[in-house]
């Protein structure tokens, strides 16, 4: 018996795809996803065994070693996209970091500027690449994955709420620059996702408020309305959606794909 595909059956035939932080977690889920759907994907990740072994798994599949915080290496990767691809037509902006979890007289400023380097300015960088691929297309979709803790309080994690937050905020405005231009752009909301991540997360949280791992990752679902964490398999395919043809009247909004969280822990 030949098992179902976990990903929204969209055709996205010819379509040129950059995902960062492409090659983990839900970056690899978004990856592979369009990659069923027809699409020609170019990957990068920090990581190089990540990559190494993106590639090996999935015939066709472009990538390279990338830290997209580095705004020199991104011209250098998207000098490469330019010669494997030709060009772009979706951006997914998916790379991040968790930054800090500490009070706000304990986050240096190094920690800060790491974090917005990565979780904000990267995705500025490697739009104002793929812009002009689009332009001459006539068209285009950039997806920027944002967080809940976009759109909610975060304590002990102000920088990476704040920088999710900016995210929403680049994500609208450049909406509103580039409409005239049919090139849509829209911020997905992850919530608890159920990745290494997440673990790693609430693994750091329990050290810091002195607690065990088992009761953070439980205090952090007792406020989510179903009780669970998302697959990544869910943000892979509201990012297909986004990027097919159902989702073309969609610009300038934050989606959150999170099973209901109404409040950050």
């Amino acid at each position: 018996m030949i098992e179902a595909s976990p990903f929204l059956p969209v055709n996205l035939t010819g379509k040129r795809v950059v995902v960062t932080a492409g090659a983990n977690g839900i970056g690899k889920s978004i990856s592979e996803g369009y990659q069923s759907c027809g699409a020609t994907v170019f990957v990068c990740d920090i990581d190089e065994a990540a990559v190494s072994n993106t590639l090996l798994e999935n015939a066709n599949m472009h990538g390279c070693v990338t830290d997209v915080s580095n705004v020199d290496a991104v011209n250098t990767m998207f000098d490469q996209v330019e010669r494997e691809l030709g060009g772009v037509d979706i951006l997914v902006n998916n790379a991040g970091i968790a930054g800090p979890t500490a009070g706000i007289t304990e986050i240096s400023s190094d920690e800060l500027h790491a974090t917005f380097a990565t979780d904000l300015e990267s995705m500025f960088h490697c739009a104002r690449c793929s812009v002009p691929f689009m332009r001459s297309a006539g068209e285009g979709c950039i997806i920027n994955l944002s967080s809940v803790a976009g759109r909610l309080s975060f304590a002990l994690r102000t920088p990476y709420s704040a920088a999710k937050w900016g995210v929403i905020g680049f994500t609208k405005s450049l909406a509103l620059e580039l409409g005239p231009e049919k090139i849509r752009v829209n911020a997905i909301q992850p919530g608890h996702v159920n990745t290494e991540r997440f673990r790693r997360v609430t693994a750091t949280k329990a050290k810091a408020v002195g607690s065990t791992q088992k009761e953070i990752e439980a205090d952090f679902l007792s406020v989510v309305a179903m009780r669970e964490t998302v697959e990544t398999t869910d943000i892979a395919n509201t990012a297909l959606f986004l990027s097919s043809e159902y989702g073309a009247a969609i610009t300038g909004q934050a989606i959150s794909v999170c099973k209901g969280v109404e409040m950050m822990r």
